[in-house]
Formats: C-alpha cells, structure tokens, sequence
C-alpha cells in the first residue's frame, strides 16, 4: 500500500500540471469558438493543424521517453550517458524536420490545403521541433522525482498561453475598435486564427530556456552502441506511438477531404465537442507520468504484478467516476463551448468511452515493456488504427463525424482486447475482471437511466437526479474498494 501510495501522490503532483493545466487551457475553447463562429471553419483550422503535430511529435521523439526510463534503470547502464545519448539523437532529429519543413514550406502547405497561408505550418513545424527536444528533460525531471519543477513548466507554458490568447483574441481586437491606429502596431485582424500558432511558438520557445540545469553541467557524449540497443528498442514503441496517436488524430486529419467542402466546419464542431471530453485524456495523461518510472523502477519487487493489477483497477474506477460525472452534469459543462457548436455534444459519451479504453490499453502495454518484446505494442496499435481508418472511410462520407467517434472506440477496444488477450498468455497479470465488469455494468446501467429520463424533467430537476445516481456509485466505492481509511488527516476517523 506505501508504494501505491507513492503513486498516488506523484500521480496527484503530475495532474496539477496535466489536469488543472488542461483545466484552464479550455478557456481558450469558449474563447475560440466565440471569436471563430462554426461557419468560418477557424476552430477547423486549429483542429487539423493540431492533429498533425500530435502525429509529427511521436515520430521526432521516436519512443525515446519510455526507452530513457528504461535504460536509465538497468544495473549496467549509466543514467547520465543514456540521457546524454538521447537527447542529441532527439535534439538532432528535431533540428532537421524543422529546417526540411521550413526548406520546402510551400509544397508542403499546397498539399496540406493551406497554400494561402504556410506560416501557419512553418510556424507549427518549429513549435512540434521545440517540444520533442522539451520531451527529454521533462522526462528527465520525472526519472529524477522532481515533479514540481514538471508541474511548474507545463503550467508556465500555459498561463502564458492563455494570457496571449485573451491578448488577441479578446481584449486587443476590442481595443483595435476603438483605437486602430495604435493598436494597429501590435494586432492586425487579418492574421485571425494565424495568432494561435504564433502564440505557441513564442510560448513553447520560451520554456526551453527554462531547461538550463538539465541541459549543463554533465558531458555530452553519443554512446554508439548504447545507442543501437536503444534503437532496437525503442524502433517498435514508435511504430505503436505512431498507430496511437492515428488512433487520436487520424479521423481530424481524414475528415476534411472526406467530409466534402463543409470538412473545416464540421470538423470544427466536432473537434469543440471532443474537448469536453478531454478530462479522460487527463486523467489518463497524469497517471501516465507518474507510472512509467514507477513501473520500471518497480519492475524488480516481488509483488510488482499485484501493485499493476491494483492500480488497473483504481485507474477504471476513477476513469469511470470522471465519465459520469461530465455525462451527468453535460448540460453545464457545454457551456465550455459556444452555442452553435452544441450539435456536437452527441460524440461526447463516445469520446470519453474510447479514451478509458486508451488509458486500460497504455496499462495492459507494460507486459511487453518490461520483457523488452515491444514489437507487440506496435502490431496491436496498427490494427487498432486500421480498424480507425477503416471506419472513418466507409462511414464518414455518410454520416459525418459521428463516425470519427465510433472509430475512436472501435479502434482502442480492438487494440485492447488483443494486448490482454496476448499478454495473459505471455506475461500473465491477474487482474480483478470480476470486480472491474461490476464497475463497468453499474456505469452502463447508470448511465442508461440517465440517458432514458423524461424529457419534460426541469434542468435542474435532471441533474439532481443524476447526482443521485452519482452517489450510489461512489457509495459503492467507498464500501468496497476504497480505503478512506489510508486518507491523511481524516483517515483516523474511518479506522476501526
């Protein structure tokens, strides 16, 4: 329980930066799709160019995170020589997508749809390049166990980010109202949505600098050899990045040319209403953080496959409790967004089922990790996205972007189901399925009362009920699965 514990908190130390983070970056949602109305396809815009860079990410940083951590605790290895290696392959790599973008930026943008304005994939191709580089020393700080400095940086980044945006996106157009020819100096209402870009480059440039003690103070050296086993290592957990990350992006950068000439729109839509969602990919994002070095600093103790078994569990729970609470409380919680994106709302349930299933699959993933066989990681992903892809291609045509959702969900549950089914039979976990299906049904059925309420119900009326749904799950919780027992403070009151 003391180890889980340690989990816990980093977990709780890493969400502040990934949660609360996320949290206050939705002010930039109502703050986009009040200023960038559905029918002009800005939030499109935003959309799409994001979807590449998550995708581009992934290749630049080429599995070197998960490999650093592992190599960085194996006996015969020297931490700092595997952190020194890694980060001038990955400074490298980053270096030269940025000037071969730059080098051939209109060709590039002409291909893309945006031949009329490729400063906005100039300017996205250096900020993807600055955050792979990023990507090493935070993974540093983590493998260190500083995750306040983590916290601090991400959630730097983001105060200037949303800073920047209220700037131009609010008060600066505003006062170019009223005083053109000296607010003319710094805004210029032409750019439009090019500002978000331009803000995240300046944002994401100026972290780097914050980077000082990580990146001094040792001696650089690329270890060939070290390199070649990481290489072999880390070569399949791209492939399986690449194929998760289409799983996420692949339907935001298909839509547009199979979704007909209304594709930046409705995708705008679509992507808005997916944001609601996001707090799964927070979640999931969090425990992420703090996992990865637990895992394989774990990998050794005798019960490491029962602390696994328990943290699956506890990571369902607190998933499933999250799922319900925005379902629940939707009618509220749209208001992130502005009225004429609300037809969207229907992908909301959907979304945040395929990223639970997002986050069990990063779960079952640490079998084939820690046997270092990660080759499975990358099959099953390449299905699961083709699974994705194929979806999106027969049914998007007809019955737009719901289809990307039901893609999502059925490219994650095939990717899940095929990791648990192969690693029972390679690496066994004795996972509590008994008690995870109870939580599972009880969510469903829960949710299905909810779903199937009168219509004539008053709002306010709704959503008490459905807080009363809300408690007999976390009744059910706390009676069975939580120890309010081990709480600091108030744990004292609950010990017999």
């Amino acid at each position: 329980m003391a180890k889980l514990q340690s989990l816990v908190k980093d977990t709780a130390i890493y969400g502040l930066s990934s949660i609360v983070g996320r949290f206050l970056n939705y002010l930039l949602v109502p703050l986009y799709t009040s200023q960038l109305s559905a029918a002009s396809g800005g939030y499109g815009i935003i959309t799409n160019v994001y979807a590449y860079t998550a995708l581009i990410l992934v290749f630049l940083t080429f599995g070197m995170e998960t490999t650093f951590f592992r190599f960085a605790n194996k006996e015969n290895e020297k931490p700092m020589e595997v952190y020194s290696t890694t980060l001038i392959f990955v400074g490298s790599m980053s270096l030269l997508f940025a000037i071969a973008i730059l080098a051939f930026i209109h060709p590039i943008a002409g291909v893309m749809g945006y031949a009329d304005h490729p400063e906005y994939i100039g300017m996205m191709a250096v900020v993807v390049a600055f955050d792979a580089f990023q990507a090493i020393p935070f993974a540093f700080l983590r493998y260190q166990k500083r995750p306040i400095k983590f916290a601090f940086l991400k959630l730097l980044f983001i105060a200037m980010n949303i800073l920047l945006n209220l700037c131009y996106f609010l008060w600066f157009p505003a006062l170019y109202k009223s005083y053109p020819e000296i607010m003319g100096h710094i805004y210029n209402p032409g750019v439009g949505v090019g500002y978000a870009f331009a803000i995240n480059l300046l944002c994401t440039a100026s972290i780097t600098v914050w980077f000082g003690p990580e990146l001094t103070g040792f001696k650089y050296k690329f270890n060939k050899e070290l390199f070649k086993s990481m290489l072999k290592y880390s070569w399949p957990l791209v492939i399986l990045g690449l194929a998760g990350i289409l799983n996420q992006t692949a339907d935001k950068m298909l839509f547009p040319f199979l979704s007909g000439v209304d594709g930046k729109q409705q995708l705008g839509i679509y992507g808005a209403a997916s944001k609601i969602a996001m707090i799964m990919a927070m979640i999931t994002q969090a425990f992420r953080y703090a996992y990865e070095p637990f895992v394989f600093g774990r990998a050794k103790d005798k019960d490491a496959k029962e602390m696994y078994a328990s943290a699956m569990k506890y990571f369902l729970i607190f998933t499933l409790l999250a799922f319900l609470c925005v379902v629940f409380y939707l009618d509220i919680l749209k208001h992130i967004i502005a009225p004429d994106y609300w037809e969207g709302l229907q992908v909301v349930p959907i979304v945040m089922a395929a990223e639970i299933m997002m986050g069990i699959y990063f779960n079952l993933s640490f079998w084939y990790k820690l046997i270092d066989d990660t080759k499975w990681g990358a099959i099953f992903s390449f299905i699961g996205c083709a699974v994705l892809v194929l979806i999106n291609y027969i049914f998007v045509p007809k019955v737009g972007y719901i289809a990307c959702a039901w893609g999502g969900f059925a490219g994650y549950f095939t990717a899940m189901t095929l990791s648990y089914v192969i690693g029972q039979k390679k690496n066994p976990i004795h996972y509590d399925m008994k008690g995870m299906s109870i939580y599972v049904l009880m969510t469903v059925l829960l949710f299905a009362i909810s779903q199937n309420l009168p219509h004539d119900w008053n709002m306010w009326v709704k959503m008490g009920f459905n807080t009363l749904l809300l408690m007999i799950f976390i009744a059910y919780v706390v009676k069975y699965d939580f120890p309010l027992s081990q709480l600091p403070v108030v744990g004292k009151f609950f010990r017999k």
